[in-house]
């Protein structure tokens, strides 16, 4: 069965391509900002920006908030892995309702998910490790952050 995205590539050129650079460096940029850019006018840019929403390379626009600022400077990554091997594949829907669970990812190894937190303290974190542990019934394995160096770096576009 052929797909959409296999009939009409999601950028179709270099100009699509370094769109997507300049608003991931900022995206609040104005479309006379992004036309000086590429070289293209205000509506042409307009209009391609539109294009890849529609899409779906561009899926949004938000902030970058500042953790600590906001009263959230603790971070840290959480292995889980289920007690029971047999029991149901459904941490990511019973965790969905934690607000400190920044992102959960499936992934390769020994655990089964890894979960990126921020939280406000020691005893924050404490609080959230045990009730992930008895929401989803898993084990897991917390590495703390001390420093992040970056984050939140654009997806490189460049032709591949």
């Amino acid at each position: 069965m052929v797909q959409y995205a296999d009939i009409i590539p999601p950028m179709e050129d270099a100009v699509d391509r370094q769109i997507i650079t300049e608003i991931s460096r900022d995206a609040r940029a104005t479309l006379a900002q992004l036309s000086d850019a590429v070289g293209l006018s205000s509506s042409a840019v307009q209009s391609r920006l539109r294009r890849l929403e529609s899409r779906g390379v561009i899926a949004g626009y938000r902030p970058i908030l500042d953790a600590e600022a906001l009263g959230k400077p603790l971070s840290a990554f959480i292995e889980i892995t289920p007690l029971d091997p047999g029991q149901p594949d459904n941490a990511p829907e019973l965790l969905d309702p934690f607000a400190a669970i920044e992102a959960c990812h499936s992934i390769a190894g020994s655990a089964s998910y890894m979960l990126f937190v921020r939280v406000a303290s020691p005893r924050a974190l404490e609080q959230l490790v045990n009730d992930v542990r008895l929401a989803a019934n898993v084990r897991t394995h917390t590495t703390v952050v001390l420093q992040t160096y970056y984050e939140n770096r654009p997806i490189s576009v460049d032709e591949s």
